[in-house]
This record gives C-alpha cells, structure tokens and sequence, in this order.
C-alpha cells in the first residue's frame, strides 16, 4: 500500500495514507499524528509524511542516533547506489531494501531468513531493475529462472545458504493452475524462512532418504500480490510505474557491475567478523509475531552499523507492517469480509444479529466492495459461510426484532475476530453482546 505522491521521488510531495493500528501496539493508531504536510527525505531521517506513518511509528523518530561504524558508511553507499537505478514507493522502502541487501551476508546468524517480496501492479514499475541489482550485492545469488525445487534445495548449504533471486514470479503463482503446478516452489519458500526446516528426498540406485536444508533469504519479484504464505513472510516493497519527470539511471553491466561488486566485497568483509554478534543479538521490536521474526534481521543489520540506521530501520519496520495491514483489510477475502461485516453491526447500531438475507443485502449494496460481483449473481450464503467458516464463525439460528426467528450471525461471535484481523474499522467493547441464537 502506498502513498498517492505523483511528483517525482526526490521531490517534497503531501501524501494520504489510511490510519491503521499497529501490530502489537493496540490504541496506538488513537495516538497523535505529525502534520500531514511533513516532507519525506530519501535518506529516511524525517518521518514518511500522512497519518498513518506517523501513527505507526509514534515516538521512533525521536531515537537518538548511536555511534556510528564503518558498517553505517557502507549502508549509506550502498543506499546511494540502489537510490540511482530504482525509484521504491518510499524512503522507508528503500532503507528496507539497503538493510535487506546487508542482511543477505550475515545468513548464517539468522533464525529466521526474511522474504524480499518486489511487487507492482504492472509492468516497467522497476521489479527486474531492482533484482538487477540486488543480483550484484546480495550474498552468492542464484536466480531461479526455470530452475526446479529440486535443484535448488539441492543448492543449499547450512553453512553458506545462497540468497534466492525468483523474478516474474506471477509466471509461477498467477492463476490457480499455475499455482498448483508450483506447490513444491511455495512449500520451498515457505519452509526456507525459519532455520531447521528441511525437506526430504530418496537418493541414489538404493533410494536412501535424505535431509535437504531450505534455508535461505530470497527476493521475489512479480505482477501483483504472491500468494499471502509467502507474502507474510516477506519485507514488501510494493513497486509502481515512474512518473513524469522521476530519472534512474540506467543499468550497464560493463559500467556498473565493478562498482556494485566492490560495494558488496567491503560490505562482506565488514559483516563476516560479526557473525557472532549477530547471532546473540535481541533488539527492541516495534513489531510482535511474525512480523518481528521477519524484520529482526534487518533491525540487527541496523544496531551493528549504528549511525541515524537504528531509528530509520525500526520507522521503516513500523510504517511498512502498519501499511501491509491495512491492504489486507481491502483483499476480497479473508479480512476484508470481516471489516465489511463490522461496519454493517456499526450502521445498524450494533444491534445483537442480522438475518443471512439482510446482511448479503448490505453487503451486496456497497458500492466500493466486491461481494455485488462475487461468483456469478453476487456474494451468496454459501459463499458467505465458506469465508466466515476459516475464523470460526457460523450461522445458526437468530431471533429477529420482530420476535420470528431465521438463519443469519449473531453479533458477540464476530468480536473475538474484529479484534485481532479488522481493529482499526471500528472499536469493539469488551463486554461481548449477549447471544441470542
């Protein structure tokens, strides 16, 4: 999810984001805000301008800086670099992206390998240019271009797992079909994010099983959204076409590459001997849950290079997560039906239940969601039950005002899901309505 900023990136632009909570932090969407009209900075030192970027990261812009290394100097030329070819969606982006890239060479000290998810709307929004780059700063690549699952498990090492690179990744994961014949890939990808996860193979003439590791930090880039087990364990950097008037240098391997490929040398040569420091190191996290278990490596990356990189990778962790929040709230499943739901309960002055009949009907007469044009003749029951039934929630009979009962929800059964998918649509209270059905 992004800003609406049509100026060119280095340019001071207003930008309007939706207000979200923050993961971990409840009523701290309820928080004071910065002024809308505070200006990015591409080198992520002022806050992302909007609502919700100050809400998210409330209080982490005043972080005093720590004492800088040579690790800081390297992060900055490496953001320096990437800054010149691609234009991200954010100043947050981009440091994540920097942060990311340096994260790649200290693999063996994670516990968990965080997911790179590059992903646009449409074509030419810098997807390919970007795992360009990071082809020539990340630690050992290995592009996956029509590589099988099983060659490239078999290309993983515990000691020196390589750094994925998988680009038109809607080739593999964009239709159901597709995704379907690329089971293995996603299984591969999902497995590989936590150390200890293997799969497990027959070898040789005897057949002999064998262990496989999947560990490895990979980049994924592709044409919408990868499929939201991958997505949730993924840094997103959400890509968009350049406008008028946003210049990126082009990329010229005989002319670029040698430049890139000292950057990485001198930031290999700086990570390497920190290993261990790495490893035993637990910062503070703005987030909780997997959302932590992603971004910690890229917060550790962060405290070992000191500087202004410590505040401005915990921003970045807090805006970014807040915003993949909120876009998950407009997704036609999962949470956005529950969002939807909540602000029917809401107009109807939270009244104890709705029939199925009556709640379809205002479903099916908002104008802005999808449930008019779900399946053939719009959102039915069956297809209400089947989305409602993965958060445990089920018709059953209910009592109406006019004393006839029918099928349809009553309200207390939502609350518990309200809570933890939808917070940020309307409070719920915490005394659960009394169930009627």
């Amino acid at each position: 999810m992004e800003p609406e900023n049509p100026k060119g990136y280095s340019e001071p632009a207003k930008a309007s984001w939706p207000p979200t909570a923050i993961p971990g932090r409840p009523g701290a969407h309820l928080s004071a805000t910065q002024p809308d009209d505070a200006a990015p900075s591409l080198t992520g030192d002022a806050p992302a301008p909007g609502a919700a970027g100050a809400q998210a990261s409330s209080g982490l812009e005043n972080m005093p800086d720590a004492e800088s290394t040579q690790g800081a100097a390297l992060l900055d030329a490496l953001h320096a670099q990437i800054a010149q070819f691609v234009i991200p969606p954010s100043a947050e982006a981009l440091d994540a992206i920097t942060l990311w890239v340096v994260a790649t060479h200290l693999q063996p000290a994670w516990q968990h390998a965080p997911r790179l998810a590059v992903v646009g709307p449409a074509k030419r929004c810098g997807k390919s240019r970007l795992l360009d780059v990071l082809t020539e700063t990340v630690h050992e690549p290995m592009l996956t271009i029509n590589t099988t699952p099983a060659a490239i498990f078999r290309s993983i090492t515990e000691e020196e797992p390589p750094t994925l690179l998988v680009d038109e990744a809607d080739t593999i994961f964009g239709t159901p079909k597709q995704a379907e014949r690329n089971e293995e890939t996603r299984g591969l990808l999902n497995a590989g994010h936590q150390r200890g996860r293997y799969v497990t193979r027959v070898v040789g003439n005897d057949h002999t099983p064998h262990k496989f590791a999947t560990f490895a930090m990979a980049a994924i880039a592709g044409i919408g959204d990868l499929p939201d087990t991958v997505m949730d364990r993924s840094v997103v950097i959400r890509m968009r076409r350049r406008a008028e008037g946003e210049k990126v240098k082009p990329f010229r391997s005989r002319r670029d590459i040698p430049a890139l490929h000292d950057l990485r040398d001198r930031i290999n040569a700086w990570a390497r001997p920190l290993l261990e420091e790495a490893a035993i190191l637990e910062p503070d996290m703005p987030v909780e849950d997997r959302a932590a278990d992603t971004w910690e490596p890229l917060v550790i990356v962060a405290e070992l290079a000191g500087g202004p990189w410590p505040r401005r990778a915990r921003v970045a962790c807090a805006r970014m997560v807040a915003a993949e929040v909120a876009a998950e709230e407009d997704h036609p499943g999962g949470a956005r039906i529950l969002a939807d739901i909540r602000r029917i309960f809401a107009a109807q002055r939270e009244v104890d239940s709705l029939s199925t009949e009556d709640l379809l009907h205002h479903l099916r007469q908002d104008p802005e969601g999808p449930w008019a044009e779900w399946g053939r003749g719009g959102l039915n029951a069956r297809d209400l039950g089947r989305l409602l039934r993965d958060f445990d929630v089920r018709p059953g009979n209910v009592r109406m005002a006019d004393g006839t009962q029918r099928k349809g929800y009553t309200r207390n059964k939502f609350l518990d899901s309200w809570r933890r998918y939808c917070p940020t649509v309307h409070p719920v209270e915490s005394r659960p309505a009394p169930d009627r059905g």
